[in-house]
């Protein structure tokens, strides 16, 4: 989900995933996957970087730590 803001100046929440193109003529123009068409104050750029960031947000994971005593444990494999 990103936050955007429609010519009027009121704020509203899209979601990304429904994004399927950005026009910037000179409004920013984008249109849903569902046909509707929205008409928002930010820059095309400034759609594209929220919703990268988001996409990015959505499946970030953790990096994996093994648990302690697994195999790779040196000091156990030693004795």
């Amino acid at each position: 989900m990103i936050r955007l803001t429609r010519l009027s100046g009121e704020p509203f929440i899209l979601n990304a995933d429904l994004i399927c193109y950005v026009e910037e003529r000179p409004d920013t123009y984008i249109t849903l996957t569902t046909g509707e068409r929205v008409v928002v104050r930010e820059s095309m750029d400034e759609v594209l970087r929220r919703a990268v960031a988001y996409q990015q947000a959505k499946y970030w994971l953790p990096p994996h730590r093994p648990a302690h005593g697994h195999s790779g444990d040196t000091a156990k494999e030693a004795s």
